[in-house]
């Protein structure tokens, strides 16, 4: 498999990233986990081609002669380099379709998905739950299906990828979270600095018991709204309880909606309306304070 097919989209959108007031929404504060389961840079081609011909002429006496005078085409090529676009090359060596067994296979495994913007945590060749999702994450970018194993196509697609993820980004520090690839990038400079599997709004309606007052109904629809938002508050340490369940370490970033570690972060959305993430991903975010309050979120589809 060649890096040209790899089915990733190239559109690339630069995102605005101007301090402004974060819309007050009523929602819910928190997501539940008991009823819902657990790169190529754009090419621009500007072809220009001129063909002028020179009728023939002729003149006539006792002798004819003709002169005939052409000017060949050229094509003129310009490539465009999106400024989010990181080249690290084609992995030099082979890629073991490793299932999910541990081993020396897996630490190279979990160093490519490093260099490609995937968090594995430490390339210690243990295929923790990390690695799982790291796997999806990159299984997700590059259009395999996101099973969190290593097949042969995803050790191939591992070998061929020769850029960074990203996602459309391309300017500023900030979140994105992609709900159509169900993916999340820490941008950084205009560049993804990681990608992470992540899990959003499942779309379906809802209505459940209040957890925190079990005299209150919750009703309403499990959607992650689109927009630019920002990080406005924060819960630093464990579990908190939301109305609708339990949540891990959570950056609110509009009304109840915040990114917050999960048990389970499936490879479909399945969340109330929250971004899910592993509780080591969360951890590691929290650690080297990569959503700081201001952050700005930008939520599409």
């Amino acid at each position: 498999m060649t890096p040209s097919q790899l089915p990733r989209r190239t559109t690339v959108r630069s995102v605005a990233l101007a301090t402004a007031a974060v819309l007050s929404v009523a929602a819910l504060s928190g997501c539940s986990s008991n009823t819902l389961a657990d790169a190529q840079p754009t090419v621009t081609e500007a072809a220009t081609t001129s063909t002028t011909l020179v009728p023939a002429t002729t003149s006539t006496s006792t002798t004819t002669s003709t002169t005939t005078s052409t000017t060949t085409s050229t094509t003129t090529t310009t490539i465009w380099i999106s400024p989010n676009w990181e080249p690290v090359g084609k992995w030099e060596g082979d890629i073991v379709a490793v299932n999910r067994r541990s081993g020396s296979d897996t630490t190279v495994v979990q160093m490519r998905l490093t260099q490609l913007g995937f968090w594995t945590g430490n390339p210690d060749g243990q295929f923790g739950h990390a690695t799982v999702q790291a796997v999806m994450a990159f299984q997700k970018y590059v259009g395999l299906e996101a099973t969190g194993r290593v097949d042969q196509a995803t050790a191939d697609a591992l070998e061929a990828m020769d850029a960074r993820a990203h996602g459309d980004s391309d300017n500023g520090n900030l979140v994105e979270v992609d709900k159509g690839l169900q993916l999340l990038f820490i941008v950084v400079n205009g560049k993804a600095l990681w990608t992470f599997n992540t899990s959003t709004g499942s779309g379906v309606p809802y209505e459940e018991v209040n957890e925190n007052d079990p005299s209150k109904i919750e009703k309403g629809d499990a959607i992650t709204p689109n927009g630019l938002w920002q990080v406005n508050r924060e819960r630093p340490d464990g579990w908190w309880e939301g109305d609708l369940g339990e949540i891990y370490r959570p950056k609110y970033f509009h009304g109840g909606i915040a990114v917050h570690g999960m048990r389970s972060v499936p490879n479909y959305p399945a969340s109330h309306g929250c971004v899910r993430l592993s509780l080591p991903a969360m951890d590691f975010i929290w650690d080297n304070n990569l959503i700081p309050v201001g952050t700005p979120v930008w939520v599409h589809d």
